[in-house]
């Protein structure tokens, strides 16, 4: 059976950054980039608020280089997942989608969210061409221009409110007569002029040309079908955090965030930390996640030497 100091399940910048870190500490890690390799930021293009790009960088070659650097200093970067992991006792063993066994006397989980999406064909056809599922992340492209928001809860109205302050016009589009979101998130949408509430409303298609998303088509509940005319579709219905495969073993919030001890990565496992968007419901960013990666390494270098 293989042997590791540190396994990292995931990749993205929370696991390329522990890769980083915990190879530079000598720790050897070897890392599973699992089913999307480069984590839930290849969905995107350009990045414009990753800090040492002054002209932005493409979402992929940014994931590209972290890779190369975690694999110059040492990290194992392997394809693949790991499809079952025991982290009932130490050391934990964990075995990938080859049937490769793993021992490992440390566990980083890295292995992100998925934003949840409407399952239309047209979403997935415009998806990076004006379909996002993070505005803090895509909505400086669509400044001065109008957009929609799908979703009726604390994030759309949250992901509503932030592109108002950006764009000329924003459609949130609910599917009931009211919001599911806390009174102050529908208070700060109805104090907000140029956000239009479109109720009753469900997503037929999106539609768009070769050069990105044109519009949505869109049918009330009383039968109606109408087009309504935007540059950007954002969805605001939540993420789903990439926990399963550790539910048994590590504690979880009400919505299968990993929780992790007060500032630290720590799970309630010692020896296994959390890293990135599986444990952030908050932030869900690259730089929040890379920088929590970082966390994650340095904490499983001072478990690893406080239990030689």
């Amino acid at each position: 059976m293989e042997q590791t100091k540190v396994l990292i399940i995931g990749s993205g910048p929370a696991g390329y950054t522990a890769a980083i870190y915990a190879s530079r500490a000598a720790l050897s890690p070897v890392l599973y980039e699992g089913l999307e390799p480069g984590g839930q930021l290849t969905t995107t293009t350009l990045v414009e608020n990753y800090p040492g790009f002054a002209d932005g960088v493409d979402a992929n070659s940014l994931m590209d280089q972290m890779k190369r650097q975690a694999v110059r200093l040492g990290a194992d970067v392997r394809a693949g997942a790991i499809v079952s992991i025991d982290l009932g006792s130490r050391p934990f063993r964990a075995v990938d989608e080859r049937g490769r066994e793993i021992e490992a006397q440390t566990v980083i989980i890295a292995t992100g969210a998925t934003a949840r999406y409407l399952g239309l064909p047209s979403e997935r056809k415009f998806r990076g061409l004006g379909v996002s599922a993070c505005a803090t992340c895509d909505g400086f492209f669509y400044r001065g221009k109008d957009v929609a928001v799908v979703g009726g809860g604390d994030s759309a109205c949250e992901e509503a409110t932030y592109l108002a302050g950006l764009c000329r016009k924003v459609y949130m589009i609910v599917r009931r007569d009211v919001f599911r979101a806390s009174k102050a998130m529908q208070e700060r949408v109805f104090s907000t002029p140029n956000i239009e509430i479109l109720w009753n409303c469900n997503t037929q298609e999106v539609l768009g040309d070769a050069s990105g998303v044109t519009g949505a088509r869109l049918l009330r509940k009383d039968g109606e079908v109408f087009d309504i005319k935007i540059d950007g579709f954002f969805l605001g219905i939540g993420h789903h955090p990439n926990a399963e495969l550790f539910s048994q073993w590590v504690q979880t919030d009400e919505n299968g965030y990993i929780i992790t001890e007060g500032k630290t990565s720590a799970t309630c496992v010692p020896g296994v930390f959390a890293a990135g968007d599986v444990q952030d419901p908050r932030y869900r960013q690259a730089v929040t996640a890379a920088a929590s990666g970082c966390r994650a390494a340095l904490d499983a270098e001072k478990f690893l030497l406080e239990n030689r």
